[in-house]
């Protein structure tokens, strides 16, 4: 006697055409933005919990934001490895 369960996943796959090869989609930017994100791209990354609680106290120690404090390190980034600053 056939295993059952075998024999209804022999039948699936009989029946299922393959799938196309995934092509990713470019990505819609988003239209719902809040006014001040229009015609920007997020760039994060995952750091130490101290490295954004040390940049979260700077940020309320100098009186601005994290945003700011970020653009500042990548400008002076840019600038050191000898490109054009953009923000």
């Amino acid at each position: 006697m056939a295993n059952s369960l075998q024999a209804v996943l022999d039948r699936h796959k009989k029946q299922t055409p393959p799938k196309p090869a995934s092509r990713r989609q470019p990505v819609e930017p988003v239209t719902d933005a809040a006014p001040s994100r229009q015609g920007k791209r997020l760039i994060g990354g995952h750091f130490a919990p101290d490295v954004a609680k040390q940049l979260r106290i700077l940020a309320a120690e100098e009186g601005t934001t994290v945003q700011s404090l970020l653009e500042e390190a990548l400008h002076d980034l840019f600038v050191k490895k000898g490109k054009k600053a953009i923000v």
